[in-house]
């Protein structure tokens, strides 16, 4: 897993540990080049978990100097432990801006986030957290692999954290609503009737904020919307005496809304 920026935010479903640890030397790798501080978050003991990156080159002096870390999940959150999204994006906050104090480019993290979306109640506290974060991550030199093994959770769970990314190889979640630069959250990818209601969902868990009595969408990235999603953002929108601006060239979209006559939508074209 090469070539990803500053700021890229990746959901990345895998099979078996091997994987996710082959992936995870590579993007850590990666990040030292960069100059970033790394770290390495899954399950475990730690001495483990040390020896899973034994394919980075100079590992136990990065270990020794600290601009490569290691932390056990199980140390922090107990099974089951439903993760609060506003305190787990003050704790990168905290890790990342003292990183770039003490002279790193950035952090960089490769988390295993599997244990943390064993249940309805982990995945709806994680999937707002996911979004949270990439706001962050869009202004702050913050880049991070949130890998999810598919043999042990759910494939509806991981799509529900993947559609708040804005990359990903679970392709099957179909569209991306994410953050971007300067507070602003975007669209991308498609929604259509086997997605509109993950879409909705995933509206509920942005909890977009109002921009002057309007929900502002960045949707340049946007490849297709069916009339089931623009009832999906119409409904937000009403819901929360709010219009949706949908900012898009895809030619369908104001005509759809002209045609369902979707008074809680405007559609207008990017600046």
């Amino acid at each position: 897993m090469r070539g990803l920026g500053d700021h890229d935010h990746v959901c990345w479903q895998y099979d078996g540990l091997p994987e996710f640890r082959a992936r995870a030397v590579e993007f850590l790798t990666e990040g030292l080049a960069l100059g970033h501080r790394v770290l390495y978050v899954a399950s475990g003991e730690v001495d483990a978990l040390v020896e899973d990156l034994r394919g980075i080159d100079g590992l136990d002096r990065a270990l020794g100097e600290g601009s490569a870390r290691v932390a056990s999940l199980d140390a922090t959150y107990p099974v089951g432990t439903v993760i609060d999204p506003v305190q787990q994006v003050r704790a990168y906050t905290r890790a990342t801006e003292e990183a770039v104090q003490e002279g790193y480019t950035g952090l960089r993290v490769a988390a295993d986030c599997t244990s943390l979306v064993g249940t309805p109640e982990q995945v709806e506290a994680f999937a707002r957290y996911e979004h949270l974060i990439d706001h962050y991550m869009a202004d702050r030199p913050f880049s991070a692999v949130c890998a999810y093994d598919r043999t042990r959770v759910a494939e509806s769970s991981i799509h529900q954290v993947a559609c708040m990314h804005p990359r990903t190889n679970a392709v099957a979640a179909g569209f991306r609503l994410h953050g971007a630069g300067g507070r602003v959250t975007a669209l991308g990818g498609e929604v259509d009737p086997f997605t509109s209601d993950l879409f909705a969902l995933a509206l509920s868990r942005a909890d977009l904020q109002p921009q002057g009595g309007r929900l502002v969408l960045d949707a340049t990235g946007l490849a297709f919307i069916d009339h089931h999603g623009l009832r999906r953002l119409a409904e937000h929108a009403a819901a929360r005496d709010l219009v949706a601006v949908l900012r898009t060239d895809w030619p369908g979209a104001a005509r759809l809304v002209e045609l369902l006559q979707l008074d809680s939508v405007f559609v207008e074209q990017p600046a």
